[in-house]
């Protein structure tokens, strides 16, 4: 296998037990990473632990078998506060997801800070998960969402992003990485000139952290969320983070056991962060194993990612550049490792299926962002997405399997 330097990647592979698979008859090249990730075998080997060896409901109990999966995941939530350096762990609110957290925060912050005529600034790079639950609580409480657009290059537009700006405007919920393009916003700068103006923000980071590392008190961010999946951790867990100050002065957002302090008819009081906003039995299993996911690419390291990844994209925009039909869509000067393409005359779906023959999992349609594809004025695109565990020569195979379409649609 190719490598990038002296990153270890024969041993990488060999810890993701899913790509010695074979589709049809040919080795499994799994360029999807931006749907979901793969998962190490060291989470899924936790995932098996958990419910073989310390599995009970969590805060609950005073037994030996709940108080083992409580400091289990408690432990990391720690973990998934130092991932993301936030200040205290109370900072961590688990969720089924980033959809949910973003939600959480439409719902919960939305109901108690938004009134009529103020102003959501979204971008269209979002996904549908940070464009909708805006929609609805705009509806709701009378506010108005701004758009920032982007260039040919699917460049988030800093200038049209500043004129939005006003004193009107109470949050900014814009993406960290684009999932359809693969645009690294500039993020610093966004949430620098938000602030100028009094407004609160909010970070998809879905496609990010698991690309690049990130401080959300450098960035001095109010909200961040992430989900496990993508982060080669399990399914149905992910992170809210919200600057504590704002995480207590919001209302709850589902109501249920874990999440009370004292319940009456009369009245009900509310647990402490970060348990206000964890109601009912939480995936335990999930969480803990995300714990899992983290360390594993802490051990790895982020530098060492970033310039593999940063090599496979690269070598695979250099390849399909270079080829007759090819349109590339999303050419931005920093991005992560995405690539949205289009051969011409030939429908995205067709080309996915195609692929597939070969034993290629690509993306194909909207991905979710639609706005993003009504901006390149096309149905939808090809997504190659790239992981840690990727190589050259998975380049080279969809790069002969592109070849393969174009011959059988020429």
């Amino acid at each position: 296998m190719s490598t990038n330097g002296a990153y270890p990647i024969d041993r990488i592979r060999a810890d993701f037990p899913i790509l010695s698979e074979q589709v049809r008859g040919k080795p499994l090249v799994y360029l999807d990473n931006g749907a979901s990730a793969q998962k190490p075998s060291a989470v899924i080997e936790q995932i098996s632990r958990t419910y073989e060896t310390e599995y009970a409901n969590v805060h609950r109990g005073v037994h030996y078998m709940s108080q083992m999966a409580t400091d289990a995941m408690e432990a990391a939530r720690v973990k998934a506060q130092e991932f993301l350096n936030a200040a205290d762990e109370k900072e961590v609110i688990f969720v089924r997801g980033a959809t949910e957290g973003i939600n959480l925060v439409a719902s919960s912050w939305g109901r108690a800070n938004l009134k009529p005529g103020d102003e959501i600034i979204l971008s269209v790079l979002e996904h549908h998960s940070n464009i909708v639950p805006w929609q609805m609580i705009a509806e709701q409480t009378g506010a108005i969402i701004k758009v920032v657009p982007i260039d040919d290059a699917g460049e988030f537009l800093v200038d049209e992003y500043e004129k939005l700006l006003s004193p009107r405007t109470k949050m900014v919920a814009v993406t960290h990485v684009s999932n359809a393009l693969g645009t690294v916003v500039p993020v610093k700068e966004v949430i620098r000139l938000a602030k100028a103006q009094g407004s609160a923000v909010l970070l998809d980071g879905c496609q990010a952290v698991p690309h690049i590392p990130v401080d959300v008190q450098a960035l001095d961010v109010d909200f961040y969320v992430f989900s496990g999946h993508k982060l080669y951790g399990p399914s149905g867990i992910g992170v809210l983070y919200g600057k504590q100050a704002l995480l207590e002065a919001m209302p709850p957002y589902q109501g249920g056991g874990e999440m009370i302090d004292r319940v009456t008819f009369e009245k009900t009081t509310y647990a402490e962060l970060p348990f206000k906003f964890e109601a009912g039995t939480p995936h335990i299993a999930g969480i803990i194993a995300l714990g899992t996911a983290i360390d594993y690419l802490n051990g790895i390291g982020f530098d060492a990612i970033a310039a593999h990844e940063h090599d496979l994209l690269t070598y695979a925009t250099d390849q399909l550049s270079a080829m007759n039909t090819i349109d590339i869509v999303g050419t931005a000067a920093d991005k992560a490792a995405i690539l949205s393409f289009n051969i011409k005359d030939v429908h995205p779906h067709d080309v996915g299926t195609i692929l597939d023959h070969d034993g290629i999992a690509v993306r194909t349609g909207h991905h979710c962002a639609q706005p993003v594809m009504d901006r390149f004025d096309v149905a939808a695109t090809v997504r190659a997405s790239f992981g840690l565990y990727n190589t050259r020569d998975e380049v080279d195979v969809l790069v002969s399997g592109i070849k393969r379409v174009q011959e059988m649609f020429a």
